[in-house]
């Protein structure tokens, strides 16, 4: 129980010594608190005894600064705006999981387990929930949390420290009763947002007329993204431990010791975390979350499996993506059937026409889904989608709506949907390119300027902090950037008007944008979002040509010659930069001061592949020259066939005897969304298609 505390003499009234005494043991009592209401769920006092305790705290710490430790509960309610996120590199990688849904898939894991083991060893495998939530890094130093960092490319994220400071669950301070604090650990967890409180949360943003959260994920994602950490505060978020990344100061034999070393710490782990020695064990498991998996308030698309000995896990190493001694068991998405009431048109930042059917919304695990995309023109085809169907929906990798199948057909159903003939943006006569609809005004339709803005700033073009989604449909809706050109015209009193903005936000992306006016050539390119031109192309490009004018006056055969270049990706990039509304965009940046610097040329004709080589089959939601261009785009390379030298194998419904001589040959296989995190965590961009 709470010590007794003479908590009636205003603070200004106790001397120096007292007032520090008096601090340290409220810090203490609070930190204990806050562990058993929010880790262990079993308060020893009322809210109204914790908050006395509180603004105690907050007075001694008023009258006295240098009492405001950076572990006090105090830093929880927030702190000052911050301008921008800092880059931070992460202590260690934080992979991806290769992942599947088949149980025979899950015993040849287990077969490449005990291959590595030995024949004298038998396995342990630590199994645990496959939490969808926002992954993030906690760094502590000597028992204090010092840093927060997301997931962002597996190596670098954002530092969002002030924002995790202000959830409950997570300590401060490391609890030491038990065990003593290393000298440096780094945890991998995950940011929730639990359904219930995402369903308070969705409800509260509709009666304020603002748009709500797709999902718990993304509402988990971007609260901790917010500039301000008070807004981070006012929502109601968890953060779940499992693993342990770094440490210095202390080791570990096994992921179980682990686990339990971070219970003693204080931090919350995840329900339900068993052990298991043989594949049936596991399926056992998965089976008993997946049937209970409706009733769970928080979402979770799978278990993870793990191999329990970390001498052995050094052993088998890791790939590129992810390591080989874990394994993510994914469930089945999610399935509902609703009716198509209509079908539209979406256009993205690169001219693509999408088609989406709007539906009468359907709740799919958790979720309400009113619109699905419909992938291209040669899908609705296949898939013979019309107005009116009714439909099977489900969530893919449970995020991305898809619409599965017509499951019955009416004898008056509608005629075959058309797609238009121009672009219902901006009126211009689109064209086809393979299964897509392009609208060809790049830089000039509205729809696809705001999603060219937003890609002008993103992190792997001219990293503009404050340039996102919002802000980017916001200042083309408003008619204050009408061509990209204009971004630089901007003025605080453009800005400060606008939701969202205050003077300080506003002065902050105004010279943001300023800042780029000398941008590295490479990251320009990007940034201009010029087809087939991820980051590995744009800096070869950049590297062969030195300078944006040589790059502009070249041919198209100058351009093949071009390590990963080649004579399509050269044909779309010429057309790109010579195309004539396409080069009085580039003019009017340039005019505007923008000088992107320049280098001696370097010859890349012979330079070594980077991304690797991948082999795609099944059904994809692109075609399968489209996939294989996004990956030749980041630097990679495809191939039509399986062989000890793939390095991965991008595997969509109905894959057949390319997916079984990748599990023969212990290939990594990725679904379409790790591919697609692949080829964005190498800065490249997917065709908005769906």
């Amino acid at each position: 129980m709470t010590p007794d505390l003479d908590l009636r003499p205003d603070p200004s009234d106790l001397s120096a010594d007292e007032a520090r005494d008096q601090a340290r043991t409220l810090q203490s009592e609070l930190r204990r608190h806050s562990h058993l209401y929010y880790v262990e769920a079993r308060p020893q006092i009322s809210d109204e005894a914790y908050d006395e305790l509180f603004r105690r705290l907050q007075a001694l710490e008023e009258e006295w600064p240098e009492l405001a430790t950076p572990d006090s509960p105090t830093r929880r309610v927030g702190t000052e705006p911050q301008d921008a996120f800092e880059n931070r590199d992460h202590l260690a990688p934080m992979l991806s999981l290769d992942s599947t849904q088949e149980p025979d898939e899950v015993r040849r894991f287990d077969e490449r387990v005990r291959k590595a083991l030995g024949e004298d060893r038998d396995p342990t495998y630590l199994l645990e929930p496959k939490l969808d939530g926002a992954s993030i890094e906690l760094v502590y130093e000597d028992g204090v949390f010092v840093r927060a960092v997301t997931r962002g490319n597996g190596r670098t994220g954002e530092d969002v420290t002030a924002n995790l400071r202000t959830i409950p669950s997570l300590p401060l301070r490391l609890r030491t009763e038990t065990r003593a604090a290393p000298a440096v650990v780094a945890f991998r967890g995950e940011v929730m947002m639990y359904i219930s409180a995402f369903e308070a949360f969705n409800a509260r943003l509709a009666e304020e007329g603002r748009e709500p959260y797709a999902s718990p994920r993304n509402s988990a994602a971007g609260s901790i993204r917010q500039l301000d950490p008070s807004v981070t505060a006012s929502r109601e978020l968890d953060v779940l431990v499992f693993d342990v990344l770094h440490v210095e100061g202390a080791s570990f034999a096994s992921d179980t010791d682990g686990l339990e070393a971070i219970r003693q710490w204080g931090l919350k782990v995840p329900e339900r975390v068993e052990t298991a020695t043989d594949p049936e064990e596991i399926l056992a498991y998965h089976a008993g979350f997946e049937v209970e998996r409706d009733e769970l308030d928080y979402e979770i698309d799978g278990v993870v499996v793990k191999l329990d000995d970390l001498a052995v896990r050094q052993e088998m190493g890791s790939t590129a993506h992810h390591p080989r001694w874990a394994l993510a068991y994914k469930f089945e998405p999610r399935k509902e059937v609703t009716r198509i009431e209509r079908i539209g048109i979406q256009v993205g930042r690169t001219g693509v026409l999408t088609p989406v059917a709007f539906l009468r919304p359907v709740v799919v695990g958790g979720v309400t889904i009113s619109r699905a995309s419909l992938h291209n023109r040669e899908e609705l085809v296949r898939k013979d989608i019309r107005e009116g169907d009714r439909v099977r929906i489900q969530r893919a990798g449970d995020v991305i709506p898809q619409v599965v199948e017509v499951v019955e057909q009416e004898a008056d159903r509608e005629d075959p949907y058309r797609m238009p003939t121009h672009c219902p943006a901006c009126g211009t006569e689109v064209y086809e390119e393979g299964p897509r609809t392009i609208c060809p005004n790049r830089f000039g339709c509205p729809a696809q300027l705001k999603g060219r803005v937003q890609h002008y700033g993103s992190r792997s073009a001219l990293d503009i902090e404050g340039l996102g989604e919002e802000t980017a449909a916001l200042l083309v809706d408003r008619d204050l950037v009408t061509r990209l050109a204009e971004l630089y015209t901007l003025t605080p009193d453009d800005l400060i008007h606008l939701e969202g903005f205050a003077e300080m936000s506003a002065t902050a992306l105004v010279q943001a944008v300023q800042d780029t006016r000398t941008p590295e050539l490479e990251r320009f390119l990007v940034a201009l979002g010029i087809p087939e031109v991820g980051v590995t192309v744009a800096r070869d490009l950049a590297r062969h040509f030195g300078s944006l004018g040589a790059l502009r006056e070249a041919s198209a055969e100058a351009l093949a010659e071009v390590h990963g270049v080649g004579p399509i990706m050269s044909e779309k990039i010429t057309a790109f930069l010579g195309e004539k509304r396409n080069a009085v965009a580039i003019d009017a940046i340039l005019e505007q001061g923008v000088v992107p610097t320049e280098q001696e040329p370097v010859d890349t004709s012979d330079a070594v592949e980077e991304a690797g080589v991948a082999v795609f089959t099944g059904a994809l939601p692109v075609s399968r020259t489209e996939a294989q261009d996004l990956w030749e785009s980041v630097g990679g390379r495809a191939t039509s066939s399986v062989s000890g030298n793939t390095d991965f194998v991008v595997a969509g419904e109905n894959a057949g005897s390319k997916l079984e001589k990748a599990q023969e040959l212990g290939v990594p296989v990725l679904d379409w969304d790790d591919f697609v995190a692949e080829v964005e965590s190498r800065g490249g961009s997917v065709l908005e298609e769906g």
